[in-house]
């Protein structure tokens, strides 16, 4: 796959630019992915229309990028796996024994990484 052209969903984006998936969102847009914001009650971020659920994206992702705590993941578990990403990255703090059990059950790899030093050092 060429760098730069990968569907990237970003799990818990947030409007507020101090945020860590809001500075994920800008900093896939300027690496040229395709990148699909998730947050259930806004409207846009960062200038990208925003998906209120998982179950809306009836696209192929390449990326799932998660900055839900493991207390709200939970319940989207069942949405995750149906998404069927080629990845899941699971950034600082929302690492969830319960999803990770769930997605080696499926064959979806994980890892355990931040998606903003993935990106500014190449490894995404």
């Amino acid at each position: 796959m060429e760098r730069g052209s990968e569907r990237v969903v970003v799990l818990g984006a947030s409007k507020k630019p101090e945020r860590y998936s809001n500075k994920a969102v800008v900093l896939l847009k300027e690496h040229g992915h395709e990148v699909l914001p998730v947050h259930p009650f806004a409207q846009e971020i960062e200038g990208l229309p925003v998906v209120h659920d998982l179950s809306e994206i009836d696209s192929a992702v390449d990326t799932l990028s998660v900055y839900v705590g493991p207390q709200h993941v939970s319940p989207m578990i069942p949405s995750i796996l149906a998404l069927k990403p080629k990845r899941v990255i699971l950034n600082p703090g929302t690492e969830s024994p319960e999803l990770e059990v769930a997605l080696t059950r499926e064959g979806i790899p994980y890892i355990e990484a931040c998606t903003l030093v993935m990106l500014k050092t190449n490894q995404f």
